[in-house]
């Protein structure tokens, strides 16, 4: 595992325990990013529940840019692809305390072109691309993911 990886690893308890004393109100975005062929894309996060299949995405301030500029930015930053924010849509906006905080949680999809090369961040510990979720086997899926897919 990388350094990077395994301090955000470690650190990740904390957080998590720092959310649920303090109540912060957050931001976040998850995104879906599709291609033409029907596969979609799933990530496994280096921190908190390794195991489980999500989406990618992380926090944004609402006051510095918009839920689409936030999904653009977190998959250059987590996979290294450049998607515009206009290529992005709106699936479902919520108010989630799943982690502890009062986060307002937008997911966003986007249609990708190809198979670009992907350039992993710390904070991604496996990727893929798939067509259903009976290729992940019976590894947890995130609430995130699922309710994307649903939409």
């Amino acid at each position: 595992m990388r350094p990077r990886a395994l301090l955000l690893r470690a650190g990740s308890p904390f957080a998590q325990l720092w959310f649920r004393v303090r109540k912060p109100t957050t931001f976040g975005v998850k995104a879906l990013l599709r291609q033409a062929d029907g596969r979609f894309l799933v990530v496994r996060h280096s921190y908190a529940d390794t195991r489980r299949w999500a989406l990618p995405g992380g926090g944004y301030k609402p006051a510095r840019e918009t839920p689409a500029q936030a999904a653009a930015r977190e998959i250059h930053e987590e996979l290294g692809l450049v998607v515009p924010p206009d290529a992005f849509t709106v699936l479902d906006t919520t108010v989630t305390t799943l982690e502890g905080k009062h986060d307002t949680l937008t997911i966003l999809t986007a249609s990708v072109p190809g198979d670009d090369a992907l350039t992993l961040s710390p904070e991604i510990a496996e990727v893929r691309w798939v067509k259903d979720l009976q290729e992940l086997g019976d590894a947890p899926l995130s609430k995130w993911l699922l309710s994307a897919l649903i939409e």
